[in-house]
Order: C-alpha cells, then structure tokens, then sequence
C-alpha cells in the first residue's frame, strides 16, 4: 500500500504540476542560479570571473580572494520585492510580495606580505550566502466553459483502468486508525460522490456535473532559499597570476502551498471543488570550484573559474486534499436518490521520499579593462550544463529506483538544454565614492519553449563609498521573465489552459563592511 501510494502521488503531482515531469523540474530549480553576491558585483550584474578583491570571490572565483592587501569583514542584508502578473484564459491578476534577507556574510583574512617571494600572499575566506531565493506569490482566475478539475481525475482514473475495489482499499474509513484518509486522489474523489463507476466493477467512471462551465482560482505561495557556506583559499603570484580553490556546503530549504477551485456555475448538484497541495523540502550538498585570474598589466586582467555539480541529498513530504460544496448540501446517490455526502472534506496521506541530485557542471570566462583610477567595465560569458543534470534515489525497490533514475534523466535530456549566460558591467570612481550599473542576460535553458520565451534579463545599478577602514555599498537589481504552470491536462489540449506568468523581481542589498 505504502508503495503503491508513493507512485499515485508521484504520478498524480507529474500530472498537475508541470509538463516537464516533476523531478526534472525540481533538479532544474535547485540548480538556477541568477544573481548572489554583496551589493557591489550584484550591481555590476553578477560578474565574478575577472574581478577581485570582494567577499563575493569566496563562492564565485576564489582566485579574486588573492587580491586583497588587508582583511575584512563584511555583511549584506537585503530586500526581495516580488511583484507578479499571472494570465489565465480570459484574466489576469497581479500580486506582490515583500521579504528580508542576508544576502552574504564574510571574513577574509589575509596574510603579511612577502616581498622577497614570488608568492606575494595568501587570503582565506569564509562566508554564508544566499545562492537562491524561492520566495513567489502569484494568483490567477478565469471563466472555463471546456473542462473542470473533475475531468482530470476522470480521465486519469480511467486511464488506470481502478476498480472500484481499488478505490474503496485506497480509503481509511476508521479514525482510530488515522481515518478518515484517503491513500490517492481518485480515492478521495469517489468517496466524495465526485466521481461516479459506470459499471459494476468500476470503469469507466464520470464526474458527478459533466457539462456546467466553472470560474477558476488558482494560489501559489512559494518559500525557502539555498543558501551555502563557503571556505576558499587563493596566492597571488608575483602580483601576476591569482590562483584560488574553494569548497561549498549548501542547504535547501523549500516549500510551497497551492490551491485550485472550481466554482460550478448553475450546477444542479455541485457549488465547488478545491484541490490543495502542499510540498516542503529540505537537502544538503557540496562542490568545489577552481579559478584563475591573470593581470597582463594594470590596465587589463582576465579570468576564469570551474565550479563543480553540487551533489545534494534531498528529503520531501508532499500532501493533497479536497474540499466540496454541495448544493443544498445534498448529493445524488447510487440509486438515484439525494443523500447527504459523507464527506466534504478529505485528505490525502502525505508521501514521503528521498533521491539524490546532481546541479549542472558550470564554467564562467571573463575580462576587465581598467580606466586608470576612474573605475573598469567587465563582462563575464556563463556556461551551464543544464543537460547534465541527474536525479536518483535508493527510496524504492531495486526496478523502482532504476526506472526512477532513468525515466527523470530522459525527461531532463529531453527538456532541458546547456546555455551561455552574459554579464557585464562597469564602475565609475571619483574620489571615494563609486557608481556602478550592470546587466544580465540569462538565456532560455528550454529545448521546447512551447511559444513563452523563458530568458532571463537583470538589470542593476549600485552606489558606494570607500573610506581607508570601512565601506558601504548599496544595489538594486531587477529581473525579468516569464514562466508558466498548467493546473491539469486533459487528452485534448484545446480543453484545458496554462498560466502565463510576467515575473518582476526587485532585490535590494546593502553591504558594509570594515578592514583590519
């Protein structure tokens, strides 16, 4: 039962969350990384692979960690304003949302000097930041005349072929054994008189209104964050060559909540039905990173780091349930006749699982030219594999885990494709105070866009001031793409519809920091 509950689940949250397949989208959303730092190279647009001498070099290129003549200490709080517009059939509704975080925290300390050597010094940082925000909000309604929720279940029961045999097992009826409790959502369904068996074993089953148009809604609340902590180490050599290694011990933290109501207009038996969900994550990881930084002369410098796959061990609870409104509170029963449903309510037991993922393998090249002491631009190229992504688990049997294993590589292989990534940014000097603007484009990591260009482009802009013992920086970035999310899919793609989501994400940061 316990298994065979788990690929209900699995199966029924492939069906409602994403035509990508689940756990390729999940690998895929631990591994986006769009914009981390202090305020200073997030205002640059994120460039981290020819630049130096910033805390943000301990988790981008720990070669920038040989820059540094002093150490320092330093720690960025920031703001993450998100600000949505979700359009579904016929409508569209914005929403917004609002919350605090620490962008980085570090400590770089640096060696004395050694003149007589090649090897001029050495700096080891160590630093918490925040490599991802999924902090999301955002609500959708829409007038549907084609299908409802309810056809969804239908369809999908009936694809199985359960019988009604099948259904009433799925169901715990005793509340001294946890009752009442449904094991699948068909379960729940058809103890709820929502579905009904057009044969006495079973199949094919209908939904109890077959043909009342429904108003739609639609919630979506997302939050967590991957944050990591960093240890690096980086020479410079001969005030030349910058070599640094750096080793990274992430933490995930996700969950969502989610709900979708069918409100049936004139039905003669149904007021509503609501279909919520709910998924928290937690997952822990390491990688590593080497990187390099070549100054030609003071004018022009060059650079480059390879990051490795974060390996991350990933544990999950995910839960449904459903909820109904009858009209007058009453319901056709099997032999025709109104009854009072037994439930209204009812809940899905919650699934545990736990697999393993590999993040893409990533690799950044950039350069800076200086403008003497008025300030530098630099850019950065981005390489990331998202192609070679993996995603396993030793949860289930031994043809369980392989078909788990195999099918998710398929899917990622099939959706997913490796991109180029550009940065690029400048600062403007005059005497302690600096400007800086930056900008961003991500490119569409999607083999099939399906017609919604899903590229990503920042744009930010900074202030700062350097005094001899302290600095202040402050940035504000805004991205912006698109996304979306189908609630249910039916055999015809006519009948159902997705929701296109105009993203804007406004993030703020303020570091400071002292030297000693």
């Amino acid at each position: 039962m316990a298994k065979l509950s788990l690929w209900v689940s699995i199966f029924g949250a492939l069906i409602a969350t994403s035509s990508y397949g689940q756990y390729a989208g999940d690998v895929f959303r631990y591994s986006e990384i769009n914009q981390n730092g202090t305020a200073r190279f997030q205002s640059l647009g994120g460039n981290h692979a020819a630049l130096g001498g910033d805390a943000s070099s301990i988790f981008g290129n720990p070669a920038g960690l040989g820059f540094y003549n002093r150490s320092e200490v330093s720690i960025s709080p920031g703001l993450n304003s998100i600000s949505n517009k979700a359009s579904y059939i016929d409508n569209s509704v914005s929403s917004a949302k609002t919350k605090g975080n620490l962008a980085q925290a570090s400590l770089v300390i640096s060696s004395q000097p050694g003149f007589q050597r090649k090897w001029k010094r050495s700096s080891l940082g160590i630093s918490f930041s925040r490599q991802q925000s999924f902090q999301d909000v955002y609500n959708y309604s829409g007038f549907d005349n084609r299908s409802s929720y309810l056809d969804n279940v239908v369809q999908n029961v009936n694809r199985s072929g359960t019988s009604t045999a099948q259904l009433d097992a799925d169901f715990e009826s005793d509340p001294s054994n946890g009752g009442p409790l449904a094991y699948s959502v068909p379960a729940a369904y058809y103890q709820m008189y929502l579905i009904n068996p057009g044969t006495a074993t079973g199949p094919p089953y209908s939904a109890l209104d077959q043909n009342s148009a429904v108003d739609q809604y639609g919630t979506y609340v997302g939050r967590g964050a991957n944050t990591q902590w960093t240890v690096a180490y980086a020479g410079n050599y001969n005030d030349k060559l910058y070599v640094g290694g750096n080793v990274g011990f992430s933490r995930i933290r996700y969950e969502y909540e989610r709900t979708f109501e069918d409100q049936f207009v004139d039905s003669p038996e149904l007021i509503s039905i609501r279909q919520r969900e709910a998924l928290t994550v937690t997952g822990n990881g390491v990688n590593l990173s080497l990187g390099v930084i070549y100054k030609f002369n003071p004018m022009l410098q060059v650079g480059g780091v390879l990051t490795t796959p974060t390996w991350s061990a990933i544990k999950e609870t995910f839960s449904q349930g459903v909820d109904a409104a009858f009209v007058d509170g009453l319901v056709t029963g099997p032999e025709g006749d109104l009854i009072t449903p037994p439930y209204t309510s009812l809940n899905v037991a919650p699934n545990d699982f736990e697999y393993s993922i590999v993040s893409p393998f990533k690799g950044s090249a950039g350069i800076t030219a200086f403008l003497q002491d008025k300030g530098f631009i630099t850019g950065t190229l981005e390489y990331v594999g998202y192609s070679g992504m993996n995603v396993r688990t030793n949860y289930l049997d031994d043809a369980g885990n392989t078909a788990f294993r195999n099918d998710t590589k398929t899917e990622i292989q099939d959706t997913y494709r490796n991109v180029v990534n550009v940065r690029v940014g400048g600062e403007y000097r005059v005497s302690a105070f600096r400007g800086r603007l930056g900008f961003g484009y991500l490119a569409d990591p999607y083999l099939n866009n399906d017609g919604l260009n899903r590229q990503k482009l920042l744009f930010s802009a900074g202030l700062g001031v350097r005094k001899n013992r302290f600095f202040a920086d402050l940035s504000g970035t805004l991205m912006t793409y698109k996304s979306a999310y189908t609630p249910y899919f039916l055999n015809n793609a006519q009948d159902y519809s997705s929701v296109e989501i105009s993203n804007k994400p406004v993030n703020v940061v303020l570091s400071v920091g002292t030297f000693f």
